[in-house]
């Protein structure tokens, strides 16, 4: 060691030196400066021995990984070992110490220390520090199953005039549940990995978690810098007083629902519309009552005529991007839906869930139906999810008048508040560069694949109707093909599920329609997602596997009409 070794002042080809404060303040290592002849110039790199030195550093990496896969091996085969002696000993008794299981099987104490651990997450040994480990005690007999019967009659045991409160929520875990392996995923409700902003989402959290009192509690409203941000974004009057912070669109919708109306009510929805929001209305004991969209949005005699025949007082629509049609609400449609709430003395719930997901060509955007409310009759539910991951779970809901207080109290009795860094990391990561880039990107990215989906679709599956291309979200709906009667015959007895099981057979998961109706659909539908797929060749080879399943369907139709006759 050289002597008199004190801070050092870094050198460099480069640039100015660092200064002396630097150096005292220990960013660099200075050495006592002693004389010495003047600088040479030094001499070329010596390749051979840098790829020495390389080689030898890869050698003891390599090294140390075989050691550590060694090492965890060897915790596994001790662990088999004396899991199968452990009849040796009576319960509650002492094992070897862990001195002797080292001598005896010759190992190292950490690998005793590990395999012990193992086997008591196992429940089968118990270890104390400083007495050694024993075997466990078993545990006492389960009782014998009871008989849960009577649930069956407490869980139905409501009022003749309401609607039973089960639960089907086969409409939502369809879109959450991943495929099996090999399974194209045509039916998914997310942006593919790919998609998602994973980098800006992890810088935002990390930024976010040294925020002062990032990890404290957050006003049960939420934070007002987000809350600002929302109203922003929403335009019109909306300010942050009128939102609430709020753990996911579909959350939002659940509060929503509960404070608007009571058990047995009337709700009228769009029909076709997003299952999730019937298993919300169905599972709180409302009544979803149908009402029929087209390309231009729900018809607004139709929704008059609901509003007089029920006495509904909610009216639940999604007007930008509908799920799952992708139509939009048009101009001259939508005062007339707020006229006609209004003079029913009823709310609407605008599900605004896919804003950010736009296409590349849509176009400029109408605004939320609450930005030109004044009068409080809407109800306003916007997230972040869609655009972001399905774990980025942070929405806003808007109200205005005595309902907001208790869409308030709902939300904070069901969930208290929004977890603070989930808060926090949100303003960092709209408020970074990286936020409108990405919705950029996705923009390009989801027009590419819908066009992509479209052809492919109209080349090889033309049998399956297109009526409408949307220019927003992440989906399309098509119409499956009509018999000579003007229903599905053509595929069979079975429909949607035979289709729907045939591509699954094929190696590509879709959504049925028929759980978008609250009542009987008028046609057989399915649902094609392009958000979820790798990219275009998934999308081309997802095709491929559909018109082998059409085929398939088609060909059993034709062998059943053959044997009927």
């Amino acid at each position: 060691m050289s002597p008199a070794s004190t801070l050092r002042t870094a050198t460099s080809a480069q640039g100015p030196k660092p200064s002396r404060p630097q150096a005292v303040a220990g960013k660099v290592r200075e050495k006592a400066p002693t004389p010495r002849a003047a600088c040479k110039v030094p001499k070329p790199l010596d390749r051979g021995a840098v790829n020495g030195a390389v080689t030898a550093i890869a050698g003891r990496a390599v090294a140390l990984l075989c050691v550590f896969m060694h090492e965890r091996s060897s915790v596994g085969e001790l662990a088999d070992r004396l899991r199968s002696e452990l009849d040796r000993y009576s319960p509650g008794g002492k094992l070897p110490s862990s001195r002797a299981l080292v001598e005896r099987f010759r190992v190292s104490p950490v690998t005793v220390s590990r395999a012990l651990a193992q086997l008591a997450a196992e429940g089968l040994v118990v270890t104390r520090p400083g007495a050694g480990a024993f075997r466990a005690r078993p545990r006492p007999a389960s009782p014998s199953a009871g008989d849960t019967s009577w649930q069956e009659v407490a869980l139905s045991a409501e009022g003749a005039d309401l609607v039973p409160r089960s639960v089907d929520a086969s409409g939502v875990t369809v879109t959450l549940a991943a495929p099996p392996p090999g399974v194209i995923e045509f039916n998914g409700g997310y942006l593919h990995p790919s998609l998602q902003p994973e980098r800006a989402m992890s810088a935002a959290l990390s930024r976010a978690g040294r925020r002062p009192g990032a990890w404290g509690r957050p006003p049960v409203e939420g934070l007002p810098e987000l809350r600002e941000w929302f109203g922003r974004a929403i335009g019109g009057a909306v300010t942050a007083a009128d939102v609430l912070v709020s753990s996911g669109g579909q959350t939002a919708l659940t509060t929503a629902l509960r404070a608007l109306a009571p058990p047995g009510a009337p709700v009228l929805v769009e029909s076709p519309t997003y299952p999730g929001m019937l298993a919300i209305a169905r599972s709180a004991g409302l009544r979803p009552v149908p009402v029929p969209v087209d390309p231009d949005g729900v018809k607004p005699e139709l929704l008059a005529d609901a509003f007089r025949a029920t006495g509904a007082r909610v009216f639940v629509c999604q007007p930008l991007f509908q799920n799952p049609t992708g139509a939009v609400l048009a101009p001259a449609r939508r005062g007339e839906v707020l006229r006609i709430a209004r003079e029913a003395g009823a709310f609407v719930v605008e599900d605004d869930f896919v804003r950010r997901l736009a296409h590349e060509d849509a176009g400029p955007l109408p605004r939320p139906l609450v930005a030109d409310d004044p009068d409080g009759v809407v109800v306003y539910v916007g997230s972040l999810t869609k655009a972001t991951s399905p774990s980025f779970r942070v929405s806003a809901l808007v109200a205005r008048g005595p309902v907001l207080e208790r869409l308030r109290a709902i939300q904070v009795v069901d969930t208290f508040f929004v977890p603070r860094p989930l808060q926090e990391a949100a303003l960092e990561l709209v408020g970074s560069p990286a936020w409108p880039r990405h919705l950029r990107a996705v923009a390009a990215e989801l027009r590419s694949r819908r066009d992509l989906l479209t052809g492919a679709l109209a080349l090889h599956l033309p049998e399956l109707a297109l009526p409408h291309i949307p220019s927003g979200g992440y989906h399309l709906w098509l119409r499956l093909p009509e018999g000579a009667g003007g229903t599905s015959q053509a595929f069979g007895s079975g429909g949607e599920p035979a289709f729907t099981a045939a591509a699954l057979r094929a190696g590509v998961a879709v959504t049925p329609g028929r759980p978008y109706f609250s009542a009987e659909p008028p046609a057989s539908h399915i649902r094609l997602s392009f958000a979820a797929v790798a990219g275009a060749e998934e999308i081309a080879e997802g095709v491929r596997r559909l018109r082998t399943a059409c085929d398939e369907v088609l060909t059993e139709s034709v062998r059943h009409r053959a044997r009927r006759l």
